[in-house]
């Protein structure tokens, strides 16, 4: 049973940073490649960031690359995001999911290539 839990979350003023950590269980974490996704408020829920099984591919959205960073520490199964240089529209509920199918630059950002995932964790940057 895949189970991921998201933490790291709150609130942070505009230029600031955070590190989200996505907590996995119940699966080969080794075998899975790991994405960050969140949602907006009336908006669709987007990809983020991905990191495949053995870090040979790392993919991010056009709106993070250059501030933000996913890494992986197999040894405790934890996938983290690192956020800096925040921005108000960065808000959102960010959410870890875990694909078994491998990925690639074009389909790392869709939700149907991801197994399982985790709740939601808030951001929050004021302007």
């Amino acid at each position: 049973d895949v189970q991921l839990q998201a933490s790291g979350g709150g609130l942070v003023q505009a230029g600031g940073s955070l590190r989200l950590s996505c907590v996995t269980s119940g699966f080969n974490f080794d075998d899975y490649s790991i994405g960050w996704f969140r949602q907006a408020p009336g908006k669709e829920r987007e990809g983020v960031a991905c990191i495949s099984s053995f870090v040979d591919s790392i993919y991010y959205s056009d709106s993070v690359r250059g501030r933000f960073t996913i890494s992986r520490d197999n040894a405790k199964d934890t996938v983290y995001l690192l956020m800096n240089s925040l921005k108000p529209e960065d808000s959102a509920v960010y959410f870890c999911a875990a694909s078994s199918s491998g990925n690639s630059d074009r389909y790392w950002s869709a939700r149907w290539n991801y197994d399982g995932w985790g709740q939601g964790t808030q951001v929050t940057v004021s302007s």
